[in-house]
């Protein structure tokens, strides 16, 4: 059976069967099994669900209103804890943690004589495990370097701390999701800031027409060039971007002008650092993590969460709960998912479709689990949350609720279609391009699963690999890409081919659609962060704006369609509306045609072949009309077919098993979107 076919349990009925099941009926009800005894013990224990989930409260820091602290945290392998900072002189020894029960620490720390709290905004502590371990705090909140490249815990409690003035915006029903990265979105070969970003950027996003954003990175990472990954401080919003308040200036104005805001949360693994992160915390090689190469990632070089052990639950199931209510974030995109829910990581793994490879002893049942407990979490705190999996293995139910027996995730991400898209650039002309085999990829998902589809992220634009942009006109851009210099083919093929694979993608692709920083406009050459391999250069790590605004540069074109296609989005809502159907992929011609949300799309990928009324069929008949076209002249195309011109009638009379057809003029390499205008 194909892995498309895996119906949707009812968890009720199945706990209700006493018959036969079958192994994936028994393996869900046994994972579900799990999730609900987890969860209900959770509930079960002082302070319920909320208490267990809301721990930054119960560790690190707790201020009195009397100006004493109550300093907690979770070490069971340690045999001693102090506090050391500013406050004592940097005494080793005056403020000892008191052992607890069950591998907790406990600090008291009096207010001064005149009432005031010893640890002040911005005062520098630091834990002392074991005497001689110098480390972070696992729930700091706000972290900087300090005297060279480690990090480095700060007391951050400003006198007047930002506060919110606007609500969350209403989850979108077409989620168009712009990815975006502050450090990068400056065009000088610096780190970006929140604010440059609020006031910069936000605007952008917000006239292109996309109604959410993904902010990556914004988890503390030591490291720059792990582009976020490699997380070392999980409560700490990056400072090298600036302060938790100006980050919460950004989200708020998002807010405001009405953006959804996603963080790109990763809880699949964590930074091996041990001066400013999580490993070795305790002196040992677990605590948070598995031990042993359970706890490692061969291939990340990072450390592996121990997602059985009850306080690494509370550590991230917290985290979560503190972005939503701290930060005011509307949703999570989990990076590395594959990575959680498979023993192998996922490495090696080809994902057949083969039930054993869902279902069977490679699955990491405590990970998995753990995504459920996420997700309700979430979708408690919050309904109007969306969360989305990156993983690539295709897992049945991954897009489903947790009380159906799936993983709770709104959306995954179509991972399959950029890898397409770039592999095709890469190895074949688009004259040999396989037509079926562009559809198949692109139409690949299970019914009511969620996909989130797109072209490129910043997956494909990193080192190693560069922009599709670039993968098609490569060295011409820095030579023809002026309206003033001479026609060029490479060009010309090269805006034709980004606004089709683009529209192509967004329209037929998923429920949901995604573009990274700058693509959206052609952004040129690569990704990549300053780094020793670079000699630290900043050069390809910032968006070359004045290249979109040069009203003299045909990267205008490339903006103006992505705009034009996400606001024809909004109007019609294609991503909420069914799958498109496919009634023409011609190998031959190299055509697509399909309908989706009353629209007809028609593509024409033949690189010199144009077709003069060109049969396709359409389920309601009617006057249809050109509403985009990716040949206009806007969009630096050859206006062989402009939006708002000639009116085409149905044939009353069915092609392509529809019930009615229209004949068309499609231009080579070019895309026409129709809506029925009587």
């Amino acid at each position: 059976m194909d892995p498309m076919d895996v119906p949707v349990p009812d968890i009720e009925k199945l706990f209700e069967r006493d018959g036969y099941l079958k192994p994936y009926e028994r393996e869900i009800r046994r994972r579900y099994g799990c999730f609900r005894d987890i969860w209900d013990r959770m509930d079960s224990w002082d302070g319920g669900l909320q208490g267990f989930t809301s721990a930054y409260k119960y560790y690190g820091p707790q201020f009195g209103a009397d100006g004493s602290v109550i300093w907690r945290e979770w070490a069971p392998g340690a045999h001693s804890i102090h506090l050391q900072g500013d406050f004592n002189g940097w005494n080793t020894k005056s403020h000892p943690f008191k052992k607890l029960e069950f591998g907790k620490w406990e600090l008291y720390i009096p207010p001064n004589a005149d009432g005031s709290c010893s640890l002040h905004h911005q005062s520098r502590v630091q834990i002392i495990v074991n005497d001689n371990l110098y480390r972070v705090s696992p729930w700091a909140s706000y972290v900087k370097p300090f005297e060279g490249f480690t990090y480095q815990q700060f007391i951050y409690r400003p006198k007047n701390p930002y506060k919110f003035k606007h609500p969350k915006v209403p989850r979108p029903a077409s989620l168009r999701v712009y990815e975006c990265h502050v450090g990068i979105a400056t065009p000088e070969g610096r780190v970006g800031t929140y604010t440059e970003f609020k006031d910069n950027v936000l605007q952008r996003i917000k006239n292109l027409g996309y109604n959410a954003i993904q902010l990556m990175a914004i988890m503390e990472h030591a490291y720059y060039a792990s582009f976020g990954y490699q997380v070392t401080s999980f409560f700490a919003a990056s400072s090298r971007y600036g302060t938790p308040c100006e980050l919460k200036e950004l989200i708020d104005r998002a807010h405001e002008l009405g953006i959804y805001v996603l963080l790109d949360v990763v809880h699949s693994h964590a930074s091996k650092n041990t001066l400013d992160g999580l490993n070795e915390f305790d002196g040992t090689t677990a605590c948070f993590f598995h031990d042993g190469p359970r706890g490692t990632h061969s291939l990340w070089d990072s450390r592996l969460f121990n997602y059985s052990e009850t306080e690494v639950l509370r550590f991230l199931l917290s985290n979560l709960r503190w972005y939503q209510e701290e930060y005011q974030f509307d949703g999570f995109r989990f990076d590395g998912v594959t990575s959680m829910l498979y023993h192998s990581r996922g490495i090696g793994e080809g994902f057949s479709g083969h039930y054993d490879e869902y279902y069977g002893l490679n699955v990491d049942t405590e990970a998995l689990v753990y995504l459920m407990l996420a997700n309700e979490l979430v979708h408690g705190i919050d309904n109007r949350a969306i969360t989305i999996a990156e993983d690539v293995s295709g897992m049945p139910a991954t897009g489903r609720p947790v009380k159906e027996g799936g993983t709770g995730f709104d959306y995954r991400l179509g991972m399959a279609i950029p890898d397409m898209w770039i592999k095709l650039l890469k190895e074949e002309k688009d004259e040999d391009w396989k037509i079926g085999h562009i559809i198949h990829n692109l139409t690949n998902r299970r019914w009511m699963e969620g996909t989130v589809a797109y072209a490129e992220s910043h997956d494909q634009a990193l080192v190693g690999d560069k922009t599709i942009a670039f993968w098609l006109m490569d060295k011409d851009m820095y030579s023809h890409m002026s309206t003033l210099s001479d026609p060029n083919p490479v060009i010309e093929r090269g805006l034709a081919l980004h606004c089709m694979i683009r529209l192509i993608t967004h329209a037929l692709g998923g429920e949901a659609y995604l573009n990274f920083i700058g693509n959206e406009f052609g952004h040129p050459e690569w990704l990549d962060f300053p780094r020793a391999g670079n000699n630290s250069s900043y050069h390809y790590a910032r968006r070359q704006w004045p290249l979109v605004d040069d009203e003299l540069l045909k990267y205008k074109y490339l903006n103006n369609f992505d705009r034009d296609m996400q606001m024809l989005e909004e109007k019609y809502g294609w991503l909420r509306s069914n799958p498109g159907y496919v009634s023409c992929k011609h190998e031959g011609d190299k055509v697509v045609a399909f309908e989706r949300a009353g629209l007809l799309f028609v593509f024409n990928f033949h690189p010199s072949q144009s077709f003069t009324d060109y049969r396709v069929g359409v389920d309601v008949p009617g006057k249809y009309q050109a509403v985009l076209c990716s040949d206009s002249k806007k969009y630096g195309g050859f206006g062989r077919v402009e939006p708002d011109g000639e009116f085409h009638f149905t044939l009353n009379s069915g092609w392509g098993n529809r019930r009615d057809s229209v004949q068309v003029y499609i231009p080579c390499r070019t895309a026409i979107v129709y809506a029925k205008c009587d």
